[in-house]
């Protein structure tokens, strides 16, 4: 079975974590860039760390995204029409 298949696709997922130049003027150079979607919709972010420590955070970071909607329905908020 494929990945996708296997997948909610009303979950976040982390979609990919690789190493990455780090910030200008940082003197640490382990850094990684992480990716977390739904749809179309993307999350791009930096961490400092082991390649284990920001998948742990960025696993976490999901956990949180979709138990808050598991909690209080769509994070979508509709703007209404006059």
């Amino acid at each position: 079975m494929r990945q996708d298949e296997e997948t909610d696709i009303n979950e976040y997922h982390v979609l990919t974590i690789e190493k990455t130049t780090p910030p200008e003027g940082s003197q640490d150079n382990i850094w990684h860039r992480y990716v977390i979607g739904k749809g179309n919709a993307r999350i791009e972010g930096k961490k400092l760390g082991s390649l284990y420590e920001v998948t742990q955070h960025a696993e976490t970071f999901v956990d949180d995204l979709n138990s808050r909607k598991a909690k209080y329905g769509s994070l979508y908020v509709y703007g209404r029409q006059r």
